[in-house]
């Protein structure tokens, strides 16, 4: 009897473990969450690599649900139809976008939805996998094939490294130069180095000395209102010696000019007086009026 107990026990709890699976999974798929869902189908054309059943299905980039189902069409080749199911509230129209969105390296993809006119009235999603679902058409863009996208990157990659091989070639010898260049020169560069570590030290010891003659540079320069200071005051002494030098050049210019005229007239009177002496030498002895006044003494006596 007790035996017979024990299998009870071990089958009922069984049945328990198998019943609570069940309700999760069906959880999963109607509740999960994130309210009721509804199921719709999407149509590809062309490949979905990348795309797997338990993708993520993304609304703006929001996971909203998963895939749930993929197939191909035998009547056509080139057609995947891919089952999703996804949460009740989330308003999905005919003009919803859908593409394939690449997430990492591992080349999974998640299936995008994006946006959609409000003015246009919402799918109603199919309550179960087992109903009639609403069909969206995916556009032909929708379906690129990212690994094929990497391995153009790829190919470019090398086309362009081919393209440039000897410039690469050039600039890692160039590199490798100028590291041999260091290598053969660093005792000098830590030298150097350590002349600049102890000039940056004395600068840092001599500050306060520095700031010292940058406040004497200062006030010999004018300070900080330009103004005063020695190289000021000297320039403006300057000047006034220049302006009274030219004040002085333009009085004692007036003063030539007029010795020059005195210089001339004198000159004049003493040519006069050089003449009249070649004309009437007695006149200086015996005094008498000039030739040319007793000339015309005797024309008007003549006359008379």
């Amino acid at each position: 009897m007790e035996t017979r107990a024990n299998y009870v026990l071990i089958g009922a709890f069984t049945l328990a473990v198998v019943l609570g699976i069940f309700g999760f999974v069906y959880w999963f798929q109607n509740i999960g969450g994130s309210g009721e869902r509804a199921f719709y189908r999407v149509q590809f054309e062309g490949s979905v690599s990348g795309l797997r059943t338990g993708a993520s299905v993304l609304f703006n980039g929001i996971k909203v649900g998963e895939v749930t189902e993929l197939k191909l069409d035998p009547l056509r080749p080139k057609q995947v139809v891919a089952g999703i199911s996804v949460d009740k509230n989330v308003a999905i129209r005919n003009d919803t976008e859908i593409s394939l969105e690449f997430q990492g390296l591992t080349g999974i993809s998640a299936l995008s939805l994006k946006g959609g006119d409000p003015s246009q009235p919402p799918l109603i999603g199919a309550k179960t996998a087992k109903d009639q679902m609403p069909t969206m058409i995916a556009p032909p863009g929708a379906t690129q094939d990212v690994t094929a996208a990497a391995r153009d990157a790829l190919r470019k990659v090398q086309e362009l490294i081919e393209e440039n091989q000897k410039a690469i070639k050039t600039a890692l010898a160039n590199i490798e130069t100028f590291t041999a260049t260091l290598a053969r020169n660093s005792d000098h560069i830590d030298s150097t180095l350590a002349s600049i570590d102890k000039f940056t030290g004395s600068l840092g010891r001599n500050s306060d000395r520095i700031d010292k003659i940058i406040a004497g540079l200062q006030n010999m320069t004018g300070g900080e209102d330009g103004k005063s200071g020695d190289i000021n005051e000297a320039a403006r002494s300057i000047k006034a010696l220049a302006d009274n030098l030219d004040k002085r050049a333009a009085e004692l210019s007036v003063d030539i000019g007029r010795l020059a005229k005195t210089g001339t007239r004198t000159l004049s009177t003493i040519d006069k007086a050089a003449t009249n002496f070649d004309a009437n030498p007695s006149r200086i002895i015996w005094g008498g009026s000039p030739p040319d006044e007793k000339a015309k003494e005797s024309a008007g006596a003549k006359k008379k």
